[in-house]
């Protein structure tokens, strides 16, 4: 099953079409709302796609915060890799399981899932494209009960599949590497900043908000139009680092690159709510 699952992308149409076959992979329920952290939860417990976990944001699929707070690690930690192996087993998640991950407001959430799986040494993931819409646009069904997935033991990850960089490299110097910036326009510029301690962005950060990578209709744009846009940057994907907020949105571009071709791009997990709590770092606007 786990071969032949398209990756990272999956339609709407691809996915009904597994309905009530051996292929149903795990699904995970990602919707989440940052000004209302119970929102998702609530909106998976009157529907959801056949078998969907919920998969919330702060509980599973980020750390809890340090002592010290943003300043360690940001809004959004990643998650303890022993911590992240037992929820992935409790979803019945092993190495041969295809899973899909899913959410209502345009693949942040679910991409941070599908980042999260990767970087635990699983390939079998995939986003299902145009969300919770798509499915509801093609026909597919919507039910309420609780998953009856088997529980499994923790995933048995080795070391970390997908590379990430921290505040330290970026502050002592990055010249070989192009940080792209997730957020809102008007986030990035300094001009409100609604979340994290000061307004602005990393000295040098290039900006591509991760909605400009969706069609109309809530779906990924075709990968040669992600191709263009992600290869303006004029580096190789090895040399670009995503970040966004909190670590969240970011891993939406590492998608879009992902299904552009575009394969090893790193992500800054601690993002800008690290890098703005501390006040030494230096910050741009404009």
């Amino acid at each position: 099953m786990a071969a032949v699952l398209p990756t990272p992308l999956i339609s709407a149409e691809a996915l009904r079409a597994r309905l009530g076959t051996d292929a149903w992979p795990v699904l995970l329920d990602c919707s989440f709302d940052l000004m209302d952290t119970a929102a998702g939860e609530r909106a998976w417990a009157m529907q959801h796609l056949p078998g969907a976990h919920c998969a919330h944001l702060d509980r599973d699929l980020s750390g809890p915060k340090t002592a010290r707070g943003a300043l360690d690690g940001g809004r959004h930690p990643l998650p303890d890799r022993d911590t992240l192996a037992a929820t992935l087993g409790r979803w019945g998640i092993g190495p041969d399981t295809p899973v899909v991950a899913y959410d209502a407001q345009g693949g942040p959430f679910a991409a941070r899932a599908w980042w999260l799986l990767r970087w635990m040494g699983h390939r079998a993931v995939a986003v299902l494209d145009g969300g919770l819409a798509a499915w509801q646009a093609a026909g597919g069904p919507l039910e309420s009960a609780a998953p009856t997935t088997p529980v499994r033991p923790p995933y048995p990850a080795s070391g970390p599949a997908m590379p990430t960089v921290n505040a330290q490299r970026l502050l002592q110097g990055a010249g070989d590497l192009v940080v792209v910036d997730a957020r809102a326009g008007e986030r990035f510029r300094g001009e409100v900043e609604p979340l994290d301690a000061r307004a602005g962005h990393i000295p040098g950060a290039r900006h591509r908000f991760f909605k400009d990578n969706l069609a109309p209709d809530g779906r990924f744009l075709p990968p040669e139009a992600l191709r263009a846009a992600f290869g303006r940057h004029g580096v190789a994907p090895t040399q670009v680092v995503h970040q966004c907020g909190s670590g969240v949105t970011a891993c939406h571009n590492l998608l879009a690159m992902e299904a552009a071709g575009l394969h090893g791009a790193a992500l800054y997990p601690g993002s800008w709510s690290e890098w703005s709590a501390d006040p030494a770092r230096p910050v741009a606007r404009g």
